[in-house]
């Protein structure tokens, strides 16, 4: 439904967009997910039509709408968007909000079109409202209906929770999805949140200055990270070095399977807080409990290397419930490899 083919957009001397390719399939949700700076709503913006892109093509249901000959009016290209501020008119009662973006003969052929997507939100008894008489959540649901009221191929949504408050944040962007869903529309979402990116896409996007680093389902970018960057980014990681010997990966608190580098080389390993296990005795490095906080469903512990052990200032475990070990407690530090990820350097794994 929507593709994207070597896009590029400049600004003056600064490429904002760097050949980004991917696709959006029919019905399909995907998150462009990156840092602050690193081109996701230009992206969107040339999709809609607000940029001109400086080289590649935006197609639309197998339409070109934009490429090095010409630009389809925003208008014309059949695309909802969502801006971040919602950008509801204070003039405007809900209901014709809602109906602001349906054409005259939509209007005159849809009667009961905004009717039926007020009530879809629970916001039927509101229709006479203005915006300043609701809520940040009763105003991001009427965005929402407001850009799939004229029947778009597409949907884009510009960080559409990032306004809210937290605790409205979790409940309005299920909503947001299922209202979504239910309507069978094309949905390409930009957020910098990776927890959002995990559980409301069907794919996600990684950017980073401007380029698409990778593309995959959320459990593919989590679980097998092409890079450094992407296995960071998902979450806080414990950075150790390693060294490639034979069939194994040499590191402080143990070997790992060699997943194909020189005999020799320098690797970076990266284990996620919950890859790494805790014991009293048994293998694995000698450590020292530093501190313990207790988070809920899990313990957040800080390690320290004791006179002698390799060469880890500090790492950080994450255990399930309350944490048995105590401030002082010596303890032996271990990796659990399904949550380990090797890295020649800063490259990348191997080919």
């Amino acid at each position: 439904m929507l593709e994207l083919d070597g896009l590029s957009v400049a600004f003056g001397a600064k490429q904002a967009v760097r050949g980004l390719s991917f696709g959006v399939a029919e019905g399909e949700l995907v998150c462009l997910l990156g840092p602050s700076g690193c081109g996701k709503t230009t992206t969107l913006r040339a999709i809609a039509g607000l940029e001109r892109p400086a080289g590649g093509r935006v197609a639309v249901a197998g339409r070109v709408v934009a490429d090095a000959d010409g630009s389809v009016p925003p208008p014309q290209r059949g695309i909802g968007f969502l801006f971040q501020d919602f950008a509801l008119f204070p003039h405007l009662t809900v209901a014709q909000n809602v109906a602001y973006g349906m054409t005259r003969r939509q209007r005159a052929t849809d009667t009961g079109r905004v009717d039926s997507l007020l009530e879809r939100i629970r916001l039927g008894h509101r229709a006479d409202a203005y915006p300043h008489m609701l809520s940040g959540g009763e105003q991001q649901r009427v965005a929402l209906v407001r850009a799939l009221a004229p029947r778009p191929r597409a949907v884009l949504l510009d960080e559409p929770f990032s306004s809210l408050d937290a605790s409205l944040r979790a409940g309005l962007r299920e909503e947001t999805v299922r209202i979504l869903k239910d309507a069978g529309v094309t949905v390409l979402m930009v957020t910098h949140d990776p927890e959002e990116a995990l559980v409301t896409a069907d794919r996600i996007v990684l950017m980073r200055d401007g380029k698409a680093v990778q593309t995959g389902t959320p459990d593919a970018l989590y679980s097998r990270p092409v890079d450094a960057f992407t296995a960071a980014f998902f979450g806080a990681v414990n950075r150790l070095p390693g060294t490639v010997e034979g069939g194994s990966i040499a590191t402080g608190l143990g070997a790992l399977p060699n997943p194909g580098f020189a005999d020799g080389e320098p690797v970076e390993v990266l284990v996620r807080p919950d890859g790494l296990t805790l014991a009293a005795d048994g293998p694995g490095a000698a450590m020292q409990v530093c501190g313990v906080h207790f988070a809920g469903a899990s313990s957040l512990v800080r390690l320290g290397a004791e006179h002698g052990a390799p060469g880890h200032e500090h790492l950080h475990a994450r255990l399930p419930g309350l944490c048995r070990h105590g401030v002082g407690d010596p303890v032996r530090v271990g990796i659990d490899r399904e949550r380990a990820f090797v890295f020649g350097g800063r490259s990348g794994p191997p080919a």
